[in-house]
């Protein structure tokens, strides 16, 4: 069984990292969207994305599991948006974002099982039927 070392800082989170990556990944596609996207989708693709290791970063430094959570939760709000933004830039025709979007899968699911993480490290963690009912809908 290998053992994990505990992060020191947010940058030794995988998941920072691999959310880091995605928002380069954005940058570089966007940097080839048309000019009059500027102040549109690029932007707002940049934005959105941003916000996901930001907000990782910030809920790394609370104290509080809620307010990580809370982090988290905001990080993941931000990952949907970033998945929206992906489908319509290629339903635009700005490319295929295939492989932005293969990123963006592998960040989700690290983000939620870290987050699942904290929120079971609670003490008002949800029962085994909460889990299961969230689990179903």
């Amino acid at each position: 069984m290998l053992e994990r070392q505990t992060a020191k800082t947010f940058q030794d989170l995988l998941v920072w990292q691999r959310a880091h990556a995605f928002v380069l990944a954005v940058y570089k596609r966007t940097a080839a969207f048309p000019g009059r996207e500027i102040y549109g989708l690029t932007s707002q693709m940049r934005r959105a994305a941003i916000s996901i290791p930001a907000n990782i970063a910030e809920g790394f430094a609370k104290r509080g599991k809620a307010d990580k959570a809370r982090f988290f939760n905001i990080a993941e709000g931000s990952l949907e948006e970033s998945r929206y933004y992906l489908i319509l830039s290629q339903d635009l025709g700005y490319g295929n974002a295939g492989e932005q979007m293969e990123l963006l899968n592998e960040v989700g699911r690290l983000l939620k099982g870290y987050s699942r993480a904290i929120l079971d490290s609670c003490f008002f963690a949800p029962t085994l039927a909460q889990r299961l009912f969230a689990s179903h809908s």
